[in-house]
C-alpha cells in the first residue's frame, strides 16, 4: 500500500472513531468522550466509546465487544481519538489492555494533555512492541475533545455562546416576546448543542421572561446541569427550570434573602453563593463548575449575561441563528453593553462557518435560518 493510500485509510478509520466518540459527547464528564475502532485486514472488528463515569473507556468497550463475539483482537490496529491512558484510575490502563489483547498498531488522533497521561500512554505502547502513529485528523479530534482540553489547559470549561436573533440583531420584541425568532429546525440544532454540553446557563431575566426548562429533549439524552445567574435569588420556586429533569443550580450573591434560598432548596434546586461579576467572577464560577465535573458550558442568554461573558473574555465559540425578520430599534438587542468606545478595539471573531439552516415550519411558509459560528481571534 502506498503512503498516500495508507494515509487515506487511516483517515477513513479515524472518522469512524470520531463518529463513535460523538455518541459519548455530553455523557462522560469529567472524562473525555473518546471513540475507538478495531480494524484488521481492512475490515472493522469492533468499536466502542467512553461510557459514563465509572464505566469502561472506549478501548475497553471495543475489546469487550470483540471478546463477547468470541473473536480475537490479535494482529489488529486500534484507531483512537485520544491517547490511551497509562495509569490506574476508576478503570485499569487502556494501554495495557491493548498490549495484552495483541494489538500491533495504535493510531492516535490527539495526545492527551492530562499530566497523568501525556505521552506516557504512547511510550508504554511502544515499549510493549506496539507501533504508534499519532496526529491523524488531529484538529477534528481536538474539536471533539474541546471541553476536556480546555479544563486540562486552563482549569476552566469550554464556553459556547448561543444566540438566536433577527437580521437586525434583536432577540425579543419591545414587549419581551421571543417565541419564536428561530425556526423549528434551528431549535432542533440547539437541542443537539444542549446534548453535548454538560451545563446550560442563562440569567434571571431569561427565566422571568420565558420560564424555560433548559432541558435536552432528544431521545436518550443525559440532562445538562441547568444554571441560572440570579444574584438576588428571584427565580420562582415553581419555575420550570427548578422543576425540570436533572440538576438545577441557582447562583446567588451573599446579599440574597435567606428565605428565598430556603424556598429554592426546598423545591429541589441547588444554590451557590458566589460573586460572578466581571472577569474574576466568571473565572470563579467556571472553576467551580469544572471542579463539579463540567467540561463544556452552553450560554443561552439573555443579552446581559451574553455581554458579561464576552466582556470577561471567557467565550471560546459563538453560534448565532439569524432569521430573516426585522424587529427594529425598540426590540431587545442580542448583546447588552460592551463599553466599546473605539470600533478598532471592539471584540473580533474569526468566522468558522456560515450556512443555511433549512427548515419547513407547519405554522408558517417555508423559510430559512442562517447559522454563523466564530471564535475569538
Amino acid at each position: 500500500m502506498s503512503l498516500q493510500a495508507g494515509a487515506a485509510e487511516d483517515q477513513r478509520w479515524m472518522r469512524v472513531a470520531l463518529q463513535e466518540s460523538a455518541l459519548a459527547l455530553g455523557h462522560t464528564s469529567p472524562n473525555p468522550a473518546v471513540g475507538c475502532v478495531l480494524v484488521r485486514g481492512g475490515k472493522e472488528l469492533a468499536r466502542g466509546h467512553t461510557a459514563r463515569v465509572g464505566g469502561p473507556h472506549a478501548e475497553a468497550e471495543a475489546l469487550d465487544a470483540l471478546a463477547a463475539a468470541g473473536r480475537s483482537a490479535r494482529g489488529a490496529t486500534a484507531y483512537v481519538t485520544l491517547e490511551p491512558c497509562a495509569h490506574f484510575g476508576r478503570t485499569p490502563p487502556c494501554a495495557d489492555a491493548l498490549i495484552e489483547a495483541g494489538i500491533v498498531r495504535v493510531v492516535v488522533g490527539c495526545r492527551d494533555p492530562h499530566s497523568l497521561v501525556s505521552g506516557r500512554g504512547l511510550r508504554k505502547l511502544r515499549r510493549g512492541g506496539v507501533r504508534v502513529d499519532k496526529g491523524v485528523l488531529e484538529s477534528e479530534c481536538a474539536e471533539s475533545l474541546r471541553g476536556f482540553f480546555s479544563v486540562a489547559a486552563t482549569g476552566l470549561p469550554f464556553v459556547h455562546l448561543k444566540l438566536a436573533a433577527t437580521l437586525d440583531g434583536r432577540i425579543a420584541s419591545r414587549s419581551g416576546q421571543s417565541r419564536w425568532i428561530s425556526g423549528s429546525h434551528s431549535r432542533r440544532v440547539v437541542q443537539s448543542m444542549r446534548d453535548r454540553a454538560d451545563a446550560v446557563l442563562v440569567g434571571i431575566g431569561t427565566v422571568l421572561a420565558d420560564d424555560p426548562r433548559l432541558t435536552c429533549r432528544l431521545a436518550g439524552a443525559q440532562q445538562p446541569l441547568r444554571v441560572v445567574l440570579d444574584p438576588l435569588l428571584r427565580t420562582p420556586a415553581l419555575s420550570r427550570v427548578v422543576g425540570g429533569r436533572g440538576r438545577a443550580l441557582i447562583v446567588g450573591s451573599a446579599s440574597a434573602p435567606a428565605a428565598r434560598r430556603r424556598a429554592l432548596e426546598k423545591a429541589g434546586a441547588e444554590v451557590w453563593t458566589l460573586n460572578t461579576r466581571g472577569r474574576l467572577g466568571w473565572q470563579r464560577l467556571l472553576a467551580r463548575l469544572a471542579a463539579d465535573g463540567v467540561l463544556e458550558v452552553l450560554v443561552e442568554g439573555g443579552a446581559a449575561v451574553a455581554a458579561s461573558a464576552v466582556r470577561a473574555g471567557v467565550v471560546k465559540r459563538v453560534s448565532i441563528f439569524y432569521n430573516a425578520r426585522f424587529m427594529g430599534g425598540d426590540g431587545v438587542p442580542m448583546l447588552g453593553s460592551l463599553g466599546v468606545l473605539d470600533p478598532a478595539k471592539a471584540p473580533v471573531l474569526r468566522t468558522l462557518r456560515f450556512g443555511r439552516v433549512s427548515q419547513v415550519d407547519r405554522m408558517s411558509p417555508a423559510q430559512d435560518d442562517w447559522l454563523w459560528e466564530g471564535e475569538p481571534l
